[in-house]
């Protein structure tokens, strides 16, 4: 049996916010590495889940750039992990070279937690939603 749209969609995010919390937490580790850079994790791809609301099977696809044999001749660094990319928002970088900013890094780990738990409260209701259809209470 498939999982409704709905739940899977709440389940990737969840997945989402779960690596942006371990990427944060992995700069904060290195905020007194000389050269490090802030990394993020990209938002979630939900184009597949487009193709089974009626929508005539759009796709909706994010640009993806690969980096060749040429570009990493060139000096071009592909970040660690699929998704993971260089943080653009940041607010200083230290002469050492690293820009990673605690209260930078604890902002974004609040709006994380925020939401996390707005996924929680929709999964929950969503459960409950489907019990009360099934005639198991809500």
């Amino acid at each position: 049996m498939d999982m409704p749209p709905i739940l899977s969609g709440i389940r990737r995010q969840m997945e989402t916010l779960s690596d942006r919390q371990r990427v944060i937490a992995q700069n904060i580790a290195n905020s007194e590495t000389p050269g490090f850079k802030a990394r993020m994790v990209e938002d979630a791809d939900f184009s597949d889940l487009l193709g089974n609301s009626g929508t005539g099977g759009i796709r909706v696809a994010k640009p993806r750039v690969e980096l060749t044999a040429g570009m990493k001749g060139l000096g071009a660094i592909q970040p660690a992990g699929a998704g993971i990319v260089l943080d653009k928002d940041i607010s200083e970088t230290k002469p050492d070279g690293n820009n990673v900013t605690l209260e930078d890094q604890l902002l974004k780990l609040g709006q994380v937690q925020a939401d996390f738990s707005a996924m929680t409260n929709l999964y929950r209701k969503q459960l409950s939603m489907l019990k009360t259809a099934v005639g198991k209470g809500g």
